[in-house]
């Protein structure tokens, strides 16, 4: 997800702070959300072997479905930004999301 670990002094107050032994062992804070719908997309990518545009279109329209599923939409511009790594207008997300 990208979080970063930091020494339970340093955490602020949307850091998450574990605890061992009933003791601060360490704080995480987690990226921004929209920062990790770019990484999902990344590793979507990455596991495809290639540039998620160049995926068929029912492939492409099982990755709209996983997203929304992971809350990719709930993000302000969520559509857009996997409309345009996916080479797709914004209606036609909308379209895959209205699918039955």
């Amino acid at each position: 997800m990208g979080g970063r670990m930091l020494e339970p002094e340093e955490a602020e107050d949307d850091d998450v702070v574990l605890s061992w032994e009933g003791r601060p062992a360490v704080a995480v804070r987690l990226p921004a959300l929209t920062d990790s719908l770019d990484r999902i997309l990344a590793d979507l990518e990455r596991r495809h072997g290639m540039p998620l545009a160049q995926l068929d279109r029912k492939t492409k329209q099982l990755l709209v479905r996983n997203l929304e599923a992971r809350g990719a939409f709930a993000l302000r511009h969520g559509v857009e930004t996997v409309a345009a790594a996916l080479g797709v207008s914004r209606f036609t997300v909308y379209n895959y999301l209205n699918r039955e």
